[in-house]
């Protein structure tokens, strides 16, 4: 925390959601609950047990309305199915059967018995060394907190009800509390504590609400009142801003939006040149309710349609029907635009609720994406001809996650020509030239590209998983966040392996994640070859501008320049040199 003579006091932490709000300080705490301890008669056991049943009921009836407010609010499922893991931590057997048990052998308070399970239950997720799992140990807080307030008589005050013009600070916020925000009043918030990576960060993107966390302790120095400065761009809160930062913050505030307005133009110009190279820029997506925005901003189709997301709303998986309704949805919106439909890619950092997807002490590394799918077929024939049926409504293309080799793309694809001739048979029609393609996120798989390449009809490097792969860096890990480098003459090879693996076999290349959402490594990956690139809507303009002010020879110039470059430092130095050269604005 750095002070001023005149007052204001600046915090530094992590910018989670972009955007600056500048309002009055809320300090939101939860006391901790006082849980009794009390002896029961064995008479008493079956009142206890209702009691729990009750405040479980309770719990999901108030998780279920919040959905509902969500939905309603924000027009999308994206923030409210978040709320889906709170749902099923009710269900939990590993927090019920014990308290069941407890109370059969210990005679003690529901109460008493349930808080000992939840903290034992939260103490072990926050010992595990996976972050996201870490994370995870909040949810089960959160929920637990409701289940003992409902069996306890007790209610905790609303963020709802706050005056215009609020920001948040808070130790933490759990999904509930920041999705329950009101948009109208509640400008902005702070925590403690938390990462890119956690569901609230993800609600607070999704309700572009100007977010920052890693504040440390934030919470116990701050009181109601005061006026603020949230910058969720660079992750600062500024408390009892001075006349001259209000005006510096609004100066940048006018320079942005200014920018907005250029990059708006762009919308409907192509993604090419000073010298006439072209490439495709498409975007990201988890759920149809994400198409508008990319509409919005002029993406020529969707590059990575992460289906996963659909299996991660509900405890059953979801039918034939289902997928194929949210599947023709986007395609017939996206016409003529292809829209690539990236297969069940389970695991990892998304979990399902069912046995099929067991906890992992490594689970990046362990059984998921096309792994899951080889070995569950009939899951992945329901999601092949669903994907195939919509293939008949508009531009489909198919992508397998986490290839490893050309033996399971061989394999994936002989399931695909298996669910073609049963959709033949019943007459179901269906794109009969559908394209296949290859997620190229592991080094294996970007070092035999060549064989891969000869199976399939367009690759998708994977810069997220590929660097994290490559490095051996668990990108969410904040330990060894500074080691995570995509500028690492091992992933500037890999990702030319590929590029020259695809064209040699004529096929396309393509990269999606956040290596191909950041502007500075746009004129990079152009001079590489890559030949789409798939992004972020709220990063395609930027990028779209950034390719409309390159020259290819001198892109391709720069490319050549950074594979013989031996040390990082070298090559962003490259990249931020071009960048501040063809636009300064973007730079800085």
């Amino acid at each position: 925390m750095a002070k001023k003579a005149t007052g204001e006091k600046v915090l530094r932490g992590i910018g989670v959601s972009p955007g600056v709000a500048r309002g009055n300080i809320f300090v939101y705490k939860i006391a901790d609950e006082v849980v009794p301890e009390y002896d029961i008669a064995p008479e008493q056991i079956a009142q206890e047990i209702s009691r729990f049943e009750a405040a479980l009921v309770t719990t999901r009836e108030q998780l279920h309305d919040l959905q509902r407010r969500i939905a309603a609010g924000v027009g999308s499922d994206a923030p409210s199915s978040i709320l889906d893991v709170h749902m099923s931590i009710t269900e939990d057997p590993a927090l019920i059967e014990p308290v069941m048990t407890g109370l059969e052998k210990d005679h003690k308070n529901v109460e008493h018995l349930f808080n000992a399970v939840a903290q034992r239950y939260i103490k072990t997720l926050a010992e595990l060394p996976d972050e996201y799992l870490r994370e995870r140990a909040a949810d089960v807080q959160d929920v637990a907190n409701r289940v003992l307030r409902n069996l306890l008589g007790r209610h905790v005050r609303a963020l709802d009800n706050l005056p215009p013009n609020t920001i948040v600070v808070a130790y933490d916020l759990s999904p509930s509390d920041t999705s329950s925000l009101d948009r109208k009043n509640v400008v902005g918030f702070a925590t403690d504590v938390g990462s890119h990576t956690s569901h609230t960060a993800i609600v607070a993107r999704s309700m572009n609400i100007p977010a920052v966390v890693g504040l440390r302790d934030a919470s116990q120095h701050l009181r109601d009142g005061q006026p603020a400065i949230l910058d969720g761009y660079s992750g600062a809160l500024v408390i009892e801003p001075t006349q001259q930062t209000l005006f510096v913050y609004g100066q940048l505030e006018v320079k942005r939006h200014t920018i907005e307005e250029r990059l708006a133009l762009l919308r409907d110009l192509p993604a090419e040149t000073l010298d006439g190279h072209r490439l495709v820029i498409s975007g990201n997506i988890e759920l149809p309710a994400d198409v508008p925005g990319l509409q919005a901003v002029g993406a020529e189709g969707v590059g990575l349609f992460r289906s996963e997301f659909l299996y991660l709303k509900g405890k059953d998986f979801p039918t034939e029907e289902e997928q194929y309704q949210q599947y023709v949805q986007v395609c017939e919106a996206m016409k003529p635009h292809w829209v690539i439909i990236r297969t069940l890619d389970l695991g990892g950092d998304k979990f399902h609720s069912e046995e099929a997807t067991p906890n992992e002490v490594n689970p990046f590394l362990g059984f998921r994406a096309i792994r899951f799918c080889l070995a569950n077929p009939a899951v992945f024939k329901t999601q092949i001809r669903a994907i195939l049926r919509a293939s008949a409504a508009g531009n489909v293309k198919i992508m397998y996650p986490m290839i490893s080799g050309i033996g399971e793309v061989l394999q994936a694809n002989e399931i695909l020509q298996v669910v073609m001739a049963d959709l033949r048979r019943e007459g179901i029609p269906f794109d009969e030239n559908i394209d296949v393609g290859a997620m190229m996120e592991i080094p294996s798989a970007a070092m035999t590209a060549e064989m891969i390449a000869q199976e399939v009809d367009f690759f998708s490097i994977g810069s997220n998983d590929l660097v994290q792969y490559t490095l051996a860096v668990d990108r969410v890990n904040e330990k060894v966040a500074d080691l995570y480098d995509p500028t690492h003459p091992a992933i500037l090879r890999l990702i030319r392996n590929c590029v020259e693996a695809a064209h040699n076999n004529n096929i396309w290349c393509g990269i999606c994640g956040e290596m191909a959402g950041n502007p500075l490594y746009a004129p990079l990956l152009v001079g590489m070859g890559l030949d789409e690139l798939s992004v972020a809507a709220a990063s395609l303009p930027r990028v779209k501008e950034i390719i409309r002010r390159l020259k290819l020879s001198e892109a391709q110039e720069l490319a050549a320049a950074t594979l013989h470059a031996t040390r990082s430092q070298d090559v962003l130095a490259m990249l931020n040199a071009l960048l501040r050269r063809i636009d300064p604005d973007l730079a800085g």
